[in-house]
This record gives structure tokens, sequence and C-alpha cells, in this order.
């Protein structure tokens, strides 16, 4: 599996740890925090053609409360300390959080999806 999708394609962890478009490896794939921009700015391949869906945040959103909780519990029954600290600490843990993920996560679903030659209603190449 050698065609130009696999042959200078970006890593796909490193699509989603820095952003990077999965053609050409130039940071052009984020628009915003998570929104993705429309083209890449070097290579111009169409971002807007792949969908990687919502699928990421509710798992994230999931995975993240369930640790943020675990946490919250242990300070709790551990140092007790007033509820404005809990409202300090985990409020931004938690956004910074899901929100750093989700870029990770999108990010490699579309290099995944590039890679792949994926799309949507088809089953074989």
């Amino acid at each position: 599996m050698s065609d130009d999708r696999t042959a200078g394609a970006t890593p796909p962890h490193l699509v989603g740890l820095k952003g990077l478009c999965p053609r050409c490896g130039a940071a052009t794939l984020f628009a915003g925090a998570v929104r993705f921009s429309d083209t890449c700015g070097a290579c111009g391949l169409r971002f807007a053609d792949f969908n990687v869906g919502d699928g990421p945040a509710a798992f994230l959103t999931l995975i993240w409360g369930a640790i943020i909780v675990a946490l919250a519990v242990t300070v709790e029954l551990s140092l007790s300390p007033p509820w404005w600290v809990h409202a300090l600490l985990w409020i931004p843990l938690t956004a910074a959080g899901v929100i750093w993920s989700l870029r990770v996560a999108k990010g490699w679903l579309m290099a995944a999806e590039y890679r792949n030659a994926a799309r949507e209603g088809r089953v074989a190449p």
C-alpha cells in the first residue's frame, strides 16, 4: 500500500497532536479551538469534504467526566476544601481536557479518513 495517500502522508498521531494537514504536514488543520479550516492553505486539501462527526465529543466528555468526578471525590474526601475550590479546580480542568483531547481525536480521525480514502456510503475502495 504505497499510493499517494500513504507515501508522503503525515502520521495520524501528529495530525491530531499538532493540527497538521494530513497530506502535506502544514499546521493548517484548525481555524478555531476545535473547528476545522475549510481548506489547507499550503496544499489546497479540502477539509470540508471529510466527515469526522460529533462522536468524539460525546465519548471524550464521558471519559473526562468520569476522571474529574473521581478526582473531585478524592479531593473532597481527603482534604474537604470549600465548594469554591472545587469550582476553581474542576471547571477549567474539565474544559481544557475536553477541548485538547477533542482536537487530538478529531485530527486523528481526519487523518485516518484521508489515509484510508474513506467516504460516506462506501464499503470498498
